[in-house]
């Protein structure tokens, strides 16, 4: 990613953050607009062609979209165009996140990045679910109408919709890979960091307090916990943080202690 495109992005979080009246269809009319900007190598090149003047992208914007969108909407996506991007293509992917920021900020009170977690487990553990929303040859209105199905009752509206236009418009992504990059720009939206927690039993209240305290207190930001019940584990926790992990459990010690026999 170029810095160009680093610093784009950074604009268009804080433009999301200063912005008022963004809802769920908000996040929806952003989706689709880059459903449709991807879907136009003309209209994504000369959105993200810095050597037009910034003004002139903008109006482009508003030329398009002006008529069919919110002003919210449309505000958004004019910021978006008048910053400079490495790239057509991360261009497209800074709308996407955008969409994603927006959908998170539609709703505060539900535990999105759970509910993507979850979702995404239920995705690895079935390899024909998984070929159906991130086959090529799938349509997109079928690959949303399974989303549905499967998300309904299940999971908020909010992350239903980050999963169904995520599955519509994968660019060739593996959908386990979107769902985990949509949960990143969720706890990124939130001030938050998502660890993944390996344990034999599920944690009870108290526990995940006393875990997400220490861990607020070792990297300094609030923690999103999604928990994988792995007997393997067999007592005590493995936690991931990104690239870092810090095993605390059994069978981790109990290996340290065959290595240290045999050695």
């Amino acid at each position: 990613m170029g810095s160009a495109t680093t610093q784009a992005r950074t604009a268009t979080a804080e433009a999301l953050t200063n912005a008022s009246g963004v809802d769920l269809d908000v996040a929806r009319e952003l989706f689709a607009a880059v459903g449709a900007v991807n879907g136009s190598a003309q209209l994504s090149g000369a959105l993200s062609d810095s050597s037009a003047p910034a003004a002139a992208r903008a109006a482009l914007v508003t030329a398009v979209f002006g008529s069919a969108y919110r002003e919210t909407t449309v505000s958004l996506l004019r910021r978006a165009a008048e910053q400079r991007w490495s790239t057509a293509a991360e261009f497209v992917d800074g709308l996407e996140e955008l969409a994603v920021r927006a959908a998170t900020v539609a709703d505060a009170s539900v535990d999105i990045e759970g509910e993507l977690f979850q979702f995404s487990r239920t995705v690895a553990s079935n390899g024909e679910l998984e070929l159906a929303l991130g086959g090529r040859l799938g349509d997109a209105s079928g690959k949303a109408s399974l989303v549905s199905t499967l998300l309904d009752g299940r999971a908020s509206a909010p992350t239903a919709l980050i999963v169904s236009s995520l599955v519509q418009n994968a660019r060739g992504r593996r959908v386990r890979s979107l769902l985990r990059r949509a949960e990143s720009i969720v706890a990124d939206q939130r001030s938050s960091i998502v660890a993944t927690v390996y344990a034999a039993a599920p944690l009870n209240g108290a526990q995940q307090t006393r875990l997400q305290n220490a861990l607020r207190a070792r990297y300094g930001s609030a923690v999103s916990l999604n928990t994988v019940i792995d007997p393997t584990v067999v007592g005590g926790l493995r936690v991931q943080v990104a690239d870092d992990v810090i095993d605390a459990s059994v069978s981790a010690r109990l290996a340290d202690l065959r290595q240290r026999i045999a050695g």
